[in-house]
């Protein structure tokens, strides 16, 4: 257990295990909530809105090419074509990777 101090402006010190462990630094955001009597921080990524949008816009432009190129599975009817059809995807590719060296 890591017993820290509670301090004025209600600052808390995350003892080095602690911060170790969660992969946090100095800088990163964290979300703080109370959840079942206890308080609970959790890293939390923040991105540039304006580069997520070009990313996602890129990403989504990238999906459309592929889709017009015949690079996709599905559609399917349910879970079970769906998880056969991949099975299938994987040993081709697995094939194709063997062939290739």
């Amino acid at each position: 257990m890591a017993l820290t101090k509670i301090k004025q402006k209600f600052q808390v010190t995350i003892p080095t295990a602690v911060r170790t462990a969660a992969g946090v630094a100095v800088g990163d955001f964290v979300d703080a909530r109370y959840q079942h009597g206890a308080i609970v921080l959790r890293p939390q990524v923040v991105r540039d809105r304006e580069e997520f949008l070009k990313q996602l816009k890129k990403d989504i432009e990238a999906s459309k090419a592929a889709v017009k190129a015949g690079r996709y599975l599905g559609p399917f009817d349910n879970a079970d074509d769906a998880a056969r059809a991949f099975q299938q995807f994987k040993k081709q590719r697995r094939a194709h990777a063997r062939r290739s060296t």
